[in-house]
């Protein structure tokens, strides 16, 4: 059985799927869906885009220089059937790809490794930049730190450059208060809470 690849997105081809397109000059371009088919039509470059195999190895992305990826070129080559030597290919297809998975995993493993030091360093950046933006604290919340924990002016500056803002922000306005209609006429006017509770006769 001869598995083709995608001309455009370099996919597997099985038999019996995809299309095919033969050209003029008698050139076959075999395509895995019809995504690719139009693509191709469209004169879209692969390298351009994203979800293609010819983008991933020239952005650096996929293994381009290994081993494993030598043993496809190989596989169409006609060869006199021999039982033993089926079986020892077939095994040998096995380990091939459990080789080539876990050497995939290994470079993409080493290729996100500084991943992390670049997202820090792009995040302080950002806090440098973008200092203005970030919360602050009220005029209350700092006399209110003054008077309780007697903090000098100094200090609650730096606490608020560390991040230590307010606990819990107040809130400014009226209050809804919600009121229940009892069965007997009463009414009942909740408050933040179940247990704040009033009860105010209808009379």
């Amino acid at each position: 059985m001869r598995i083709e690849t995608c001309y455009f997105c370099s996919r597997p081809a099985y038999p019996g799927k995809g299309i095919m397109f033969c050209r003029n000059d008698a050139k076959q371009f075999r395509f895995c869906r019809s995504k690719c088919h139009k693509n191709f039509k469209m004169k879209r470059n692969p390298r351009k885009l994203k979800w293609t195999k010819a983008f991933r190895k020239a952005a650096g992305k996929e293994m381009t220089v290994d081993s494993t990826l030598q043993f496809a070129a190989r596989r169409n080559v006609p060869v006199r059937y021999n039982r033993e030597l089926v079986a020892q290919t077939l095994r040998a297809m096995d380990r091939v790809s459990e080789i080539r998975a876990k050497r995939e995993r290994v470079f993409a493993k080493r290729r996100l490794a500084g991943r992390r030091a670049q997202e820090l360093a792009q995040d302080r950046r950002l806090v440098q930049t973008h200092g203005h933006l970030l919360p602050r604290m009220r005029g209350s919340e700092k006399r209110r730190l003054a008077l309780e924990q007697g903090l000098d002016k100094e200090q609650i500056e730096e606490l608020e450059q560390q991040g230590m803002v307010a606990e819990k922000s107040r809130v400014f306005g009226k209050e809804k208060i919600r009121q229940k209609v009892r069965v007997d006429g009463g009414v009942e006017v909740m408050g933040e809470g179940e247990d704040d509770t009033m009860e105010v006769d209808s009379d």
